[in-house]
C-alpha cells in the first residue's frame, strides 16, 4: 500500500472515527456508574436528527447552524438518557431491554417527526454541514500535519480533548473516584455516604449528551441529511470500541481510530492491487466484521465494572 494513500485515507478515516471515539466515551461514563447502555445506537439517531433539523432551518440566517445544531444534538440525547435512566434506576427494569426499546423507539420517532416538520421520512438536504479546517502553524510539522492538521473536520480534535477531559474527569478527581466505585460495588459506595442513584443518573445523562452528539457529529460531517440509516450501527461499534478500549479513554481513542480506519478502507480498496478484485460489498460490511472479531478475541479478556448491569438493591451486602 502507497504511503501517498494512506495519507489521502486519514481524512476520512478520522471523520469515522470521531462519533466513535464520542459516542464510546458515552458507553464509559455510564458503565463506569454501573448502568449498561446499549442504547448508544439510538440516541445518535435522534441527535443526530435534532443537530440535522436544526442545521436545515438555521442555516439560511446564520453561519452558526451546525454548531447551534451540535449543541441541540447534545439535549436531545440528554433527553432521551432520561428516559433509561429512569427505566433502570428508578423502576430497576433490565437495562438491556430498556436499551433496546429505546433503539428501537429512535427509529420511529425519528421518521414521525420529519413527517411533521418536512413532510418526508428524512429531513431536508443542508448545504452546509460542519467544514474541514487546516490549523495553522501544526498543518507545517512534516508528515503529522498531513496526517492530522491539514483538510480535516473540526470534529475530531473535539473527540481528542474529550478522550482527555474523561480520562482526568474519571481518573483524577473525586467525582471520578466516586462514579467509579458505583460501578463496582455500590453497596460499598452507598456506606460511604455516595448517593449511588445520583451518581448513575450523571453517568447515564453524560452518556447521552456525549451520544446526542455523536449522532450529530456524524450526519453533519458525512451525510448531507438524517435518514433512518445514517447511523447505520455506529452506536453498536461504539459499544465495541469501548470493550476493546477496556473502559479506558485512551484504549476508546485507539479503538475508535481502528474502526475508523477500517470504514475509511472500504472507499479506498479498489486503489489497493491485492484487493481491488474482491467485491465492494466486502468492504462495506469490514467494520462490522471486524466489530465481531475483536469482540471475539477482546471480551474475555476485558474486565468491565464488576456491578454494571446489576439492579442496585440498596439492602444487600
Amino acid at each position: 500500500m502507497k504511503a501517498t494513500l494512506i495519507l489521502e485515507m486519514f481524512p476520512i478515516a478520522l471523520m469515522f472515527a470521531s462519533p466513535i471515539i464520542i459516542a464510546a466515551l458515552g458507553g464509559l461514563f455510564s458503565e463506569r456508574s454501573g448502568i449498561v447502555n446499549i442504547a448508544l445506537e439510538g440516541i445518535m439517531m435522534v441527535g443526530g436528527f435534532a443537530a440535522a433539523s436544526v442545521t436545515v432551518l438555521l442555516e439560511p440566517s446564520t453561519p452558526l447552524a451546525p454548531w447551534i445544531g451540535l449543541l441541540v444534538g447534545i439535549a436531545a440525547g440528554i433527553a432521551m438518557s432520561l428516559l433509561h435512566a429512569f427505566a433502570s434506576i428508578n423502576l430497576k427494569a433490565n437495562q438491556v431491554i430498556s436499551g433496546t426499546a429505546l433503539n428501537i423507539l429512535a427509529g420511529g420517532v425519528t421518521i414521525y417527526l420529519s413527517q411533521i416538520i418536512f413532510h418526508q421520512q428524512r429531513t431536508r438536504s443542508f448545504s452546509n454541514g460542519i467544514q474541514k479546517m487546516t490549523v495553522p502553524g501544526l498543518s507545517k510539522i512534516p508528515l503529522l500535519g498531513k496526517m492530522f492538521f491539514i483538510e480535516n473536520y473540526p470534529t475530531f480534535y473535539i473527540a481528542v480533548a474529550l478522550v482527555l477531559i474523561t480520562w482526568f474527569l474519571v481518573y483524577k478527581t473525586p467525582f471520578g473516584l466516586r462514579m467509579r466505585s458505583c460501578g463496582e460495588h455500590p453497596q460499598a459506595a452507598a456506606s460511604m455516604g455516595i448517593n449511588v442513584a445520583g451518581m448513575r443518573y450523571i453517568g447515564v445523562l453524560a452518556s447521552g449528551a456525549l451520544a446526542g452528539l455523536a449522532g450529530g457529529v456524524m450526519v453533519l460531517t458525512a451525510d448531507i441529511q438524517y435518514t433512518i440509516m445514517s447511523i447505520h450501527g455506529t452506536g453498536f461499534i461504539a459499544l465495541a470500541s469501548l470493550v476493546f478500549g477496556r473502559w479506558n479513554p485512551f484504549g476508546v481513542l485507539a479503538a475508535g481510530l481502528f474502526f475508523g480506519f477500517s470504514t475509511a478502507l472500504s472507499f479506498y480498496a479498489k486503489d489497493i492491487t491485492f484487493l481491488a478484485k474482491l467485491p465492494s460489498e466486502f468492504f462495506y460490511m469490514l467494520p462490522y466484521i471486524f466489530t465481531i472479531v475483536a469482540l471475539i478475541f477482546f471480551a474475555g479478556k476485558s474486565v468491565g465494572p464488576k456491578a454494571a448491569g446489576e439492579i442496585y438493591d440498596s439492602g444487600k451486602r
